[in-house]
């Protein structure tokens, strides 16, 4: 290969090169102004229409029929800082909204039944969501009773049976703490925030503080907002729409139309024992999570009351 051809290929490749790099250039510049027109297009239509509202607080709350004191201090934003978490947690919220009518019905009748305020029914979905939830401390089902403190109220637990997930059972048992509660506190509040706290942690603070109310206590963080979290959620499942919720009643979720079978013997096989009943494990399983076991061994003769699904569900 001759000495100028090599200079000439030298010198193209050369200007090639030039041409390559103002090409990509220019092309980078227009991809860059494009970009940026387009990211300025976007913000422009995210401040024009998306909003995110401070949320009024409402001007009267009361609980259990005992008006809460808005004015005092503290008071009005501790409950506006719960109204704004449970408004826009929007999936827990609608979750919320779903289940209770799934539930509350149910609820709602053991309460009046037992003398209990309806107001109760909201602590249990602030509690576990109205699921069968399971605390890192071992409390568990719609009430969260640890073991000891279910025992104490009449719930069986044990290896085949936890009554912690027997709605009505675990209800009842509800009850009465919360109306031995009112006994010591004669404060539906303060019943409340026993509830999470323990009826001698709440008296012991009492004492110390010299106070009388729950509104007036410095608590530790999760009882100091436990009745707040009550208050906000009424308020949202009572006022939906002002809170920005639409929920359609095909949307909730429906009450479970259910027979109920006594069985006072041994179960071997639930599965089996299901199946000769026109349902199936899962479905048994799930209308009965107090049933801990695939048998049921009932020495003692025992009788439990066993929901499925009603005939032709």
């Amino acid at each position: 290969m001759s000495k100028k051809f090599t200079l000439i290929s030298s010198a193209s490749i050369l200007f090639i090169g030039i041409l390559a790099i103002q090409f990509f250039s220019f092309t980078a510049g227009d991809e860059h102004d494009k970009s940026a027109i387009i990211d300025e297009s976007y913000k422009d239509h995210v401040t024009e229409n998306y909003k995110v509202f401070s949320l009024p607080t409402p001007s009267e709350v009361d609980f259990c029929g005992e008006a809460v004191p808005l004015d005092r201090f503290g008071v009005r934003e501790k409950l506006d800082r719960e109204l704004l978490v449970n408004t826009y947690w929007h999936s827990n919220t609608f979750l919320a909204f779903k289940r209770a009518n799934r539930w509350f019905p149910a609820i709602e009748k053991i309460l009046k039944e037992e003398g209990v305020p309806e107001d109760f029914k909201y602590l249990a979905l602030v509690e576990s969501g109205l699921t069968d939830a399971v605390s890192p401390a071992g409390a568990r089902g719609f009430w969260q009773f640890m073991p000891k403190t279910a025992e104490n109220y009449g719930l069986e637990i044990n290896d085949e049976v936890d009554e912690r997930y027997h709605l009505e059972k675990a209800t009842r048992a509800a009850c009465a703490y919360l109306k031995e509660s009112y006994n010591n506190f004669n404060d539906w509040a303060l019943v409340a925030a026993s509830y999470n706290m323990g009826v001698g942690g709440v008296n012991k603070q009492l004492n110390r503080q010299q106070v009388e109310e729950y509104w007036d206590l410095l608590l530790n963080e999760e009882t100091g907002r436990y009745v707040y979290r009550i208050l906000a959620v009424k308020e949202i499942l009572n006022n939906s729409e002002e809170y920005g919720f639409v929920v359609r009643p095909k949307d909730l979720y429906a009450p479970h139309n259910t027979r109920s079978i006594t069985v006072d013997s041994a179960v071997g096989d639930w599965a089996v024992w299901a199946k000769e009943n026109d349902a199936n494990y899962n479905v048994l399983k799930s209308l009965n999570p107090w049933l801990r076991d695939r048998s049921l061994s009932n020495k003692a003769g025992k009788s439990y009351e066993v929901i499925l699904p009603a005939k032709g569900e």
